[in-house]
């Protein structure tokens, strides 16, 4: 619903999260594809040690999407950072 003071506003987004969904998924590995007109995340799961990652889901989103995804990502790992102090990374694991 629109708000009333402002009618230009977006509509407030309600979310539906059935049970097993809310447990969540851990993952440590998120490899990314792309075409023209769609981005591929798989986001998996690698155990130490182990070659194998299995992938514990698939999202795909559009471009225009995905480019907001990676700004509300940043502004989140920005406030995170300025909240707990910066977060290194280890890129010995990194994959391309």
């Amino acid at each position: 619903m629109a708000d009333e003071k402002n009618p230009q506003s977006p509509p407030q987004i309600q979310i539906q999260l059935d049970e097993q969904t809310a447990q969540g998924a851990y993952t440590n590995l998120v490899m990314l594809n792309h075409s023209e007109n769609e981005f591929v995340f798989d986001f998996a799961f690698l155990q130490p040690g182990q070659p194998l990652a299995k992938v514990r889901a698939r999202i795909l989103s559009s471009p225009r999407h995905t480019k907001r995804l990676l700004r509300a990502l940043q502004q989140n790992v920005e406030r995170y950072e300025q909240r707990f102090g910066e977060i290194s990374l280890n890129d010995e694991h990194f994959m391309h």
